[in-house]
């Protein structure tokens, strides 16, 4: 099938580039002539495991293609996809600007029947928004020309969006239209070769799952760090609970790893969403506040923790901190507890020396350059000259670190981990004291 994305940024890019992997013929279109510029040239602007080869591999064969004119993507595509950013406003609503800005663009370029698919994370009436844009460009023509607006809301994880795209879980299609929904089964059809992955659905309830969704594990999230925070205070391991209740199907193990709380591009966004929607038909969603108020206290643990265990101050301390990407296999650090931390050192008088395998460039082009701040190449590196160590973000690289040379580097030989990587006892026998979610403090041995 011939289908158009409009926008190469997680979703877009790697949406497109599966679809042609399949088969399809697929071209993908962007504002950003630099962006396009570098992926014509097999160069991928994000970090994400597996993309690059199959860009390159499907480029090769002409199956994927990229543009910035977008009256060539509106007459290849039979289906449009619309995966372009839907940032959170000033009031926490989404921001709808570059969705109907699309929208316009194609009802001023289309020549015959289209199927608009909206790919991005929306609120809930956004098909109909979409479509009354459409039309009015279509009159502005005199144009009359029959289309169809689909809700296909992505669920790709960063780090995993290959796999998830290539293996979904789930393949979510809103829409009261069979013709509609036969093309949308036409195009999924090589992901449906096991089972049907497709839940079809009406277009309202479509764009209210994706929000759903997310406001659910960022539910899960919050309630393991809430209870974590009583296990320190009660004097429970919080890693014990944990177990105790995945075990429990209904529960599962998914999503209740205590920590330094949610961040990245989704959940922070979307659970604002969601709560200005309910609060706009006069809903108040009680247990999205809490939600969203407990993730916004636990951002702030790990930072106080160090402050405090300092005596209030950090002034001629230095803190190592290790990962900067708000989770691991992605150099992402919107929304990312390791800026509420950098934040919050600085603030206290800290020197921070930090390491992440691959947000380094990210984190310069955030904080750029600063004398208080230095980027180190390796873990180790990180740690030298160092008072104290901060665990963020939970890459491999870090779960079996040499607690030895560890103990040897940092001057109070003191761990602060915001990920709970380490079993105490082990640090203990190193001499290195250790604070971490949920659990009880080790004191530095003597």
């Amino acid at each position: 099938m011939k289908v158009t994305v409009f926008g190469t940024g997680y979703v877009g890019l790697v949406q497109g580039a599966v679809l042609a992997d399949v088969g399809h013929d697929v071209v993908c279109v962007d504002v950003d002539a630099a962006k396009v510029a570098a992926l014509k040239a097999g160069r991928i602007p994000i970090h994400e495991p597996g993309l690059e080869p199959i860009v390159q591999a499907n480029q090769a064969a002409g199956r994927l293609r990229f543009t910035t004119d977008a009256a060539e993507g509106v007459a290849h595509g039979e289906l449009i996809f619309l995966a372009v950013g839907t940032p959170p406003d000033e009031d926490g609503s989404a921001d709808l600007q570059h969705v109907l800005a699309v929208a316009r663009t194609i009802a001023q370029h289309m020549a015959g029947p289209k199927t608009i698919v909206n790919k991005s994370t929306v609120p809930v009436g956004t098909a109909d928004t979409v479509a009354e844009a459409v039309r009015a460009g279509l009159q502005a023509r005199g144009a009359d020309i029959a289309f169809e607006v689909v809700s296909n809301p992505e669920f790709l994880k960063e780090g995993a969006a290959v796999a998830d795209c290539m293996r979904p879980d789930r393949i979510v299609v809103g829409t009261a239209s069979a013709a509609a929904e036969a093309q949308l089964r036409e195009l999924y059809a090589p992901f449906n070769r096991n089972h049907d992955r497709m839940v079809v659905m009406d277009v309202r309830s479509a764009e209210l799952t994706k929000y759903a969704a997310n406001a659910m594990l960022a539910t899960k999230i919050s309630f393991i760090n809430e209870v974590a925070n009583l296990a320190e205070r009660l004097g429970a391991d919080i890693e014990a609970v944990r177990r105790g209740i995945g075990s429990d199907p209904r529960i599962g193990y998914h999503f209740i790893y205590p920590g330094v709380g949610y961040g990245g591009s989704c959940f922070p966004k979307d659970v604002k969403a969601l709560i200005h929607t309910a609060q706009s038909i006069g809903f108040e969603p009680e247990v999205l506040l809490a939600v969203e108020r407990r993730n916004d206290a636990q951002r702030r643990v790990l930072p106080e923790r160090i402050v405090a265990h300092y005596g209030g101050t950090l002034q001629g301390k230095t803190i190592a901190v290790w990962g900067l990407a708000f989770k691991p296999e992605t150099d992402d650090m919107r929304e990312a507890p390791s800026r509420n931390l950098l934040q919050g050192l600085w603030a206290a008088g800290a020197q921070v020396r930090a390491h992440d395998p691959v947000a380094m460039d990210e984190a310069r082009r955030i904080f750029g350059e600063r004398a208080d701040l230095a980027l180190c190449d390796t873990p180790m590196q990180a740690l030298q000259g160092a008072d104290a160590l901060a665990i963020v973000t939970e890459w491999k690289a870090f779960r079996v670190p040499d607690f030895a040379q560890m103990a040897r580097l940092l001057r109070d030989r003191m761990v602060f981990d915001g990920r709970n990587l380490y079993d105490p006892a082990v640090l203990a026998r190193h001499g290195l004291g250790y604070q971490s979610i949920g659990r009880q403090a080790v004191s530095t041995a003597p």
